[in-house]
């Protein structure tokens, strides 16, 4: 992904969930795809899907670990 779709998909991001922190950086030796963060904290990651020629789209994929809800456990 070059930095013009990284910055339009961080844009949208922060829009959408309401977070300025949330951040998205290119990955290194990969150009299909881009890393997203919250601060420092990786949160996921953003997978451009081109196959079909008029169709493009972008995925986000975040793992959430059982050890991340027990963090959270007295909300």
């Amino acid at each position: 992904m070059n930095p013009e779709e990284i910055a339009k998909l961080e844009a949208y991001l922060r829009r959408k969930f309401s977070l300025d922190a949330l951040k998205v950086k290119a990955r290194p030796k990969k150009d299909d795809s881009a890393e997203v963060y919250i601060g420092d904290e990786f949160i996921g990651v953003i997978y451009r899907d081109d196959e079909d020629d008029d169709d493009l789209s972008w995925n986000f994929q975040m793992a959430i670990l059982e050890f991340d809800l027990e963090e959270d456990a007295d909300i």
